[in-house]
């Protein structure tokens, strides 16, 4: 299933308000136009839908990835931690992840966050491990959790 095929994802936000829903269909565009060459895998989990984008199947290699919350979306890096953030812009204090809170396109780094893509990805590609049957260019659900704990979920 391609970038063009968004139903699963779609269905997937429904709970979640109008505002934050196009904040993450408008950074998926965002990041598929420049990485097309990536797999998008999507996770529907317990309590958020989270996506990201990797060089092959494995969450291992997540470079990017879009985690919706019922009032934001954190775009965010898995392995934030191992390259430069000079205007500071990334949070989180954990050992590997860093990311923006991101409400409305008002106001989004654009031009900044393509440089630390670059990073990202080219971070990813250096750790990844040889792969024998490359895919590319699609997405993929990962999990689907059957109990929800998010907007419109009791």
């Amino acid at each position: 299933m391609p970038k063009e095929e968004v139903n699963d994802l779609v269905k997937f936000l429904l709970p979640y308000p109008d505002k934050v829903k196009a904040a993450a269909l408008w950074l998926r565009e965002f990041v598929w136009d420049l990485y097309p060459q990536t797999n998008e895998l999507i996770y529907d989990n317990y309590n958020a839908v989270a996506f990201g984008w990797s060089p092959t199947d494995k969450a291992g290699d997540v470079f990017c990835s879009i985690a919706v919350a019922s009032d934001h979306v954190n775009f965010g890096f898995n392995r934030g931690v191992d390259f430069p953030d000079p205007q500071k812009v990334l949070i989180g204090n954990g050992n590997q992840y860093r990311y923006l809170q991101v409400r409305e396109k008002d106001g989004f780094p654009a031009e900044y966050m393509i440089q630390l893509l670059d990073a990202a990805y080219r971070n990813s590609i250096a750790r990844m491990k040889p792969q024998k049957n490359p895919i590319s260019g699609q997405t993929i659900v990962k999990s689907i959790s059957p109990v929800k704990r998010r907007p419109g979920f009791k």
